[in-house]
């Protein structure tokens, strides 16, 4: 890559500096060879730079005939072939190669030219098309024995894959879905993962990979029946509005069929897109969703049911629906209402029935004025007088 670098950096000084000036087409970067499964893609990328900018062209040499290249257009190959080229700073261009198979292995070939007569039928072009070549090899899937086959819900049970070609192996990987749950660096053909119980948590599809180029996977399905639940087991809504009540399954494969129904006097009666209007059922994979358009207290209120089924079994769950009047809102503020007026009377009615002249306590006994002083004492001097001259008579 550092050698494609100092090689282009001539060539881009040169349209930088010279404007005017023509350059010959160079690659600024060339396709590199890969190796896939049949089955797989394939992507190669080639960049050229010169002035006039370059065209890009794809050829193609088969491995078994090593005489002539072939040019490759978009849709070639029954539309397994797809070109995305773009011409706006260098010239650019991306070969797609899809659903690959052994006759598509060969040498590929990224042809770049800037001379005008390029592509004329009887002159010779005046510079040659420059080329840059990557090899893609197709090969056959290697063999990965699985195990078990038969797998019990409820059962303790070790997934074991063994890949009997021989081929050099970096590392190995047990994924559950997209996600890595066990890896190492061992390169042993035979890995082996446990699972303590098989449960709705546990099903799903788990991949050993081993690490070798191109890498080579198998698939193993660990499943169960259906492990249905409702989103809340309880729903409310108010009279005239929109309820929404959902079940869900978080086991592997998914539900095949859902099915709705509601529970009157023991009786199931099954609610499906259609029986009313105002009832919409969207169900998809693990997940049911029941809509119920305006909702009414006599009608609408009660117990539903979704059940969930695939090709191991069956399970459901309920929900109970309770519509309330528009006016249930309104009852706590009118209770606050109720009390607060309740208080006001209670405090009105002891405010008119205090005694006019009742003073607060102490007023009577008190012995200073209004001004601060102190207020004058009754006299007892005359009674006083009196005994003084009866005890003088006598």
């Amino acid at each position: 890559m550092r050698g494609i670098g100092f090689v282009a950096l001539p060539l881009v000084l040169l349209l930088l500096c010279g404007r005017g000036s023509q350059a010959s087409a160079g690659f600024i970067k060339s396709p590199l060879s890969v190796v896939r499964l049949t089955g797989q893609d394939a992507e190669l990328h080639c960049e050229a730079i010169g002035r006039p900018m370059p065209e890009i062209q794809w050829w193609f040499e088969p491995d078994y005939n090593n005489e002539s290249f072939s040019q490759l257009w978009d849709g070639a190959r029954m539309d397994r072939v797809q070109m995305n080229s773009t011409y706006v700073f260098h010239a650019t261009s991306t070969l797609y190669l899809m659903e690959l198979g052994t006759e598509d292995s060969g040498t590929y070939e990224c042809r770049a030219s800037n001379d005008p007569d390029r592509n004329h039928l009887s002159k010779s072009p005046r510079i040659k098309w420059i080329r840059s070549q990557a090899n893609v090899i197709v090969i056959d899937p290697p063999n990965i024995v699985t195990s078990p086959t038969d797998i019990e819900e409820g059962s303790h049970v070790v997934l074991n894959c063994n890949l009997t070609d021989q081929i050099p192996i970096a590392g190995r990987e047990w994924l559950k879905g997209d996600k890595v749950i066990q890896k190492d660096d061992d390169s042993s053909p035979v890995m082996s993962y446990n699972i303590s119980e098989v449960n709705a948590e546990k099903s799903g599809q788990y991949t050993c990979k081993f690490l070798t180029t191109p890498e080579v996977s198998e698939i193993i399905n660990v499943t169960v029946s259906p492990h249905v639940v409702a989103y809340k087991k309880s729903e409310h809504g108010n009279e005239g509005d929109t309820g929404v009540l959902t079940c869900k399954s978080n086991s592997f494969p998914p539900v095949d069929n859902w099915v709705w129904y509601k529970e009157e006097d023991g009786v199931h009666t099954v609610i499906a897109n259609g029986t009313d209007e105002r009832f919409i059922i969207k169900s998809a994979g693990n997940k049911t969703e029941l809509r119920v358009l305006k909702l009414d207290m006599k009608l609408d209120q009660g117990v539903y049911g979704c059940n969930g089924t695939n090709t191991f079994g069956g399970a459901g769950a309920t929900i109970a629906l309770r519509v309330r009047s528009r006016l249930a809102a309104l009852w706590p503020f009118l209770g606050i209402v109720a009390e607060v007026l309740i208080l006001v009377t209670i405090i009105f009615i002891y405010e008119k029935r205090r005694k006019p002249d009742e003073a607060p306590e102490g007023s009577e006994n008190s012995s200073f004025d209004e001004d601060g002083g102190s207020a004058p004492l009754k006299s007892n001097s005359g009674a006083n007088h009196d005994n003084v001259r009866q005890r003088n008579s006598s």
